[in-house]
């Protein structure tokens, strides 16, 4: 195969003998390989002024069930064990149940809160003390009814793996405010996801701005500590040479996967440099670990919730903590009863403590699973399931606060069945695209040109979601 065919310009200046030429393209690259490997993710200018200078996305995977936590609908009390009306449910797939499937109430208590006046279930009891201080939006619907597709979805902007996840597409727009941490930091606990790790892929953008995943005790990172005998004068004196040839290959090639791979190995040497400060929890109050209810090393999402104030404390711009378990086909009411036992307290807490640190007014929080729960029951004794709730896109809920989103309001409003968005409906991609905004970004003008093509989080849809603005 004739090698021409795939020569670049640089390649074409390499061999073409003009030696001055040759020199000065390849002094440039290396320069500019040198003023990158200061700042993988130096920070730039946002379209507009933000409100918000980083993202806590504390994702429930799983797709809790709006209907036992914020969307209180008395109706389905009086229906339960009779079928839905035909003419709620015309049309519409379900991934275990038959659409016909009779009503299942609510399993919970609700009652209202604060001056605002939000209703929440029993369940919440934390979340109802900073209820003032966040947005509640009941009118969020997706395209999607399976887990993989859907979280996708959320997090990239398409049910199909191979799109860059909303903290890349922040890491690639508007960089980083930290040099010794990644600019997208992944925590996970509560188990496995369905997405996997196409939730954090950087897609077709340089691979500089993956989402890097963090354990959530010890080293962040497998291997990140020097094995024995290996000090630290030794490792740089590594690491500039494999950077000195790297820069070469990158003058010759000019392959940005190189420049890519210099930024990896500089950022794994900051991070060992920061890692012991970051992951000593011992460094926070009694009350600051009291009030989250962490316990050092049982990688919870309480403890993921912390390290995530610690580390955009630090300038991460994105954290996404995800945290599994939500996916209650049997038994809705002991699975959600189990998974507020995790996540409320800490939920809340990070609120609460964000705002007593100053950031929450420009940190902005958001809550929510990639769909919500039917109003019918599922149950089926072929799989061992009875008085659990079914996938339903149609319609649920989620939670935002800080960075400019308006305190204490509720958004958006379903039936009274709790089956369709009635009143301001929310897209995935009007989150988005609000999500963005608030960020100094342009959803529309935000993209990256792939295989012909200008590519966006947003896709070619999308609003933003001007109620929930303050």
């Amino acid at each position: 195969m004739n090698e021409l065919h795939f020569q670049t310009r640089r390649q074409f200046f390499r061999d073409c003998g003009i030696g001055v030429g040759k020199i000065a393209l390849a002094s440039t690259l290396v320069d500019q390989a040198v003023a990158t490997t200061e700042s993988p993710f130096p920070p730039r200018r946002t379209h507009f002024a933000p409100k918000a200078k980083r993202v806590i996305y504390l994702f429930q995977a799983g797709a809790p069930s709006q209907l036992e936590l914020f969307d209180h609908k008395p109706k389905l009390a009086e229906l339960e064990g009779k079928p839905i009306p035909p003419e709620v449910i015309k049309g519409q797939r379900y991934a275990f149940i038959q659409s016909n499937a009779a009503v299942l109430g609510p399993r919970f208590k609700f009652e209202k809160h604060g001056q605002s006046g939000a209703e929440l279930s029993e369940m919440l009891p934390h979340l109802a003390e900073v209820v003032d201080d966040i947005a509640i939006v009941k009118s969020c619907t997706t395209d999607q009814f399976n887990h993989a597709p859907a979280q996708l979805f959320v997090n990239t902007g398409s049910g199909l793996p191979g799109r860059p996840a909303m903290g890349s597409w922040l890491s690639y727009g508007i960089g980083s405010e930290a040099n010794d941490l990644p600019s997208f930091v992944v925590l996970k606990s509560g188990g496995n996801l369905s997405g996997g790790a196409a939730l954090w892929s950087n897609g077709f953008l340089p691979g500089s701005h993956q989402g890097v995943p963090f354990r959530s005790s010890g080293d962040p990172i497998l291997n990140v500590a020097n094995p024995n005998g290996y000090d630290a004068r030794a490792q740089r004196e590594t690491l500039d040479l494999i950077g000195q040839l790297n820069r070469q290959r990158l003058g010759l090639v000019g392959d940005p996967e190189i420049q890519t791979r210099i930024h990896s190995y500089e950022m794994a040497y900051r991070i060992q440099a920061r890692a012991p400060e970051l992951m000593d929890l011992s460094r926070e109050s009694a009350a600051t670990m009291a009030l989250y209810g962490v316990k050092p090393g049982d990688g919870s999402f309480a403890t993921n919730c912390l390290l995530a104030r610690r580390l955009v404390e630090r300038g991460a711009r994105f954290v996404q903590v995800y945290h599994a378990g939500w996916d209650h086909h049997s038994n809705v009411e002991g699975g959600v009863r189990g998974q507020t036992r995790q996540t409320d307290r800490a939920s809340a807490a990070l609120i609460k403590d964000l705002k007593m640190r100053g950031m929450l007014e420009d940190t902005l929080v958001v809550w929510g699973g990639e769909f919500g729960r039917t109003p019918m029951v599922e149950s089926n004794a072929a799989l061992g399931r009875k008085l659990g709730r079914d996938h339903h896109p149609q319609a649920y809920s989620m939670w935002m606060a800080g960075g400019g989103i308006k305190p204490g309001i509720t958004v958006g409003a379903t039936d009274e069945l709790g089956f369709h968005v009635v009143e301001d409906k929310v897209h995935v991609h009007d989150l988005q695209a609000t999500i963005l905004h608030l960020l100094g970004i342009d959803h529309e003008r935000l993209t990256f040109l792939f295989q012909g093509r200008q590519y966006r989080l947003t896709d070619v849809h999308g609003h933003v979601v001007n109620s929930i603005l303050s």
